[in-house]
């Protein structure tokens, strides 16, 4: 049986991904599809793959990714955080690498809520003098 990490979680805005690393030839698998089907561009898979690059533990593991939630550019920078997480999970010395890159933080920036009386969170109704 392959050794596998416990599944971590990388989220950004609304969107949540849930990862797991198994030790295998780098497959990566998201919802089912494999990578290149579910992302369309090889930019976009070269840049949730970014972390094993930062790491030098390409091909080492399949990736089990399940991402739901948000837009297209919030699942990916999900599935990146996940990634690096689970990277940590397996090997400890791998984090000020991983950190010194930006893969550790959790980009903290949300919509803000609409307010009542405005049309959106900061925009107003056309004021009239008279």
């Amino acid at each position: 049986m392959a050794t596998s990490t416990p599944i971590t979680v990388g989220r950004r805005k609304t969107a949540v991904a849930r990862v797991q690393l198994v030790a295998g030839n780098g497959v990566v698998t998201i919802n089912g599809k494999s990578a290149i089907n579910f992302l369309k561009k090889e930019e976009h898979l070269k840049n949730i793959m970014q972390p094993f690059a930062v790491t030098g533990t390409e091909g080492s593991y399949d990736v089990k990714i399940n991402v739901n939630g948000g837009g297209f550019r919030g699942q990916i920078d999900a599935i990146k955080l996940g990634i690096a997480r689970s990277l940590v999970e397996i090997s400890e010395e791998l984090k000020p690498s991983l950190r010194k890159s930006g893969f550790m933080t959790r980009d903290p920036r949300m919509v803000e809520r609409k307010k009542y009386g405005r049309p959106k969170a900061r925009k107003r109704f056309q004021f009239s003098k008279r």
